[in-house]
């Protein structure tokens, strides 16, 4: 098994939030991480606006759903 790279972990949190607002908990099992790697995900993708956190929960914004669906078709995950 290979490790996944930052873009698969990335594409992963995207898709976990990408319904409705998800828990850090649900995060870190959906995305396969742990928390202390999920943080600094969270951390990251809040800085650059791909997510928004509202009272615990994440939720994918408009650029983050447009990093998504790009990302899919150049990797063809979906």
């Amino acid at each position: 098994m290979s490790r996944r790279n930052r873009i698969d972990i990335v594409v992963d949190i995207l898709k976990a939030t990408n319904n409705s607002g998800t828990s850090k908990t649900k995060i870190v099992y959906t995305a396969n991480l742990n928390f202390n790697r999920a943080s600094r995900y969270l951390s990251m993708l809040q800085e650059k606006q791909m997510i928004e956190k509202d009272s615990g929960t994440f939720r994918i914004t408009a650029s983050g759903k447009e990093y998504l669906q790009k990302a899919s078709e150049v990797l063809g995950c979906f």
